[in-house]
């Protein structure tokens, strides 16, 4: 599990098709503390650590699945793309976000990108299927990182990124576009799973 609270920028150093996708990502985490088999979220994906390295700098390798691929934006990863990177939740560890599993349900294209002071908001639609999970000052995890949701407008939603949130993430280099890996809240799945089992 996870926060949403994004702790590094990784970057990424590698990429080979091998059991699908094998990637390198550099990161500033203490490789030392990290294990084989340990969970990080990339860009809100919960990968595995299958391999780590110091050399240039540190870095951990992680494979990804066909399904993974499938429901992503990684397949669109690049050498040398930045990575918002968590790692999982400890017992104690404060929860500054919402709880995250690192499951990406869909995508989301960002739509539209305005200043509003000293603060970016933008604009994204979700998949049809996944916009009834939305509401507004809701939670989600798109590419990883906890944000709240402004406004509703069909599958249509907005957020809002502070300065603070955009020098900590990848959040700065958003562009019209862009496929955002989108993580609904897991009360709101669990809510609507309720109501279909009682209208059953």
């Amino acid at each position: 599990m996870f926060t949403g609270i994004i702790t590094d920028i990784g970057q990424i150093m590698a990429l080979t098709p091998q059991g699908d996708l094998r990637a390198r990502i550099g990161t500033g985490y203490d490789i030392a503390g990290i294990d084989i088999g340990a969970s990080i979220a990339c860009d809100g994906a919960c990968l595995t650590v299958i391999a780590l390295g110091a050399t240039p700098r540190p870095w951990f390798e992680v494979q990804i699945s066909a399904e993974t691929l499938s429901k992503t934006n990684l397949g669109a990863w690049q050498v040398g793309q930045y990575l918002n990177l968590e790692r999982a939740l400890k017992v104690g560890d404060e929860l500054g976000g919402h709880i995250v599993s690192g499951h990406v349900d869909g995508l989301a294209d960002v739509i539209d990108l305005r200043i509003e002071g000293d603060s970016l908001r933008i604009s994204l639609r979700a998949p049809q299927a996944l916009a009834g999970f939305i509401a507004p000052k809701g939670s989600v995890a798109l590419n990883g990182t906890s944000l709240t949701v402004n406004e509703v407008n069909g599958a249509v939603f907005g957020i809002n990124l502070i300065p603070h949130t955009q020098s900590v993430t990848t959040w700065g280099a958003t562009a019209l576009g862009d496929q955002i890996n989108l993580e609904i809240d897991t009360l709101a799945r669990y809510v609507a799973r309720l109501q279909d089992w009682a209208r059953a």
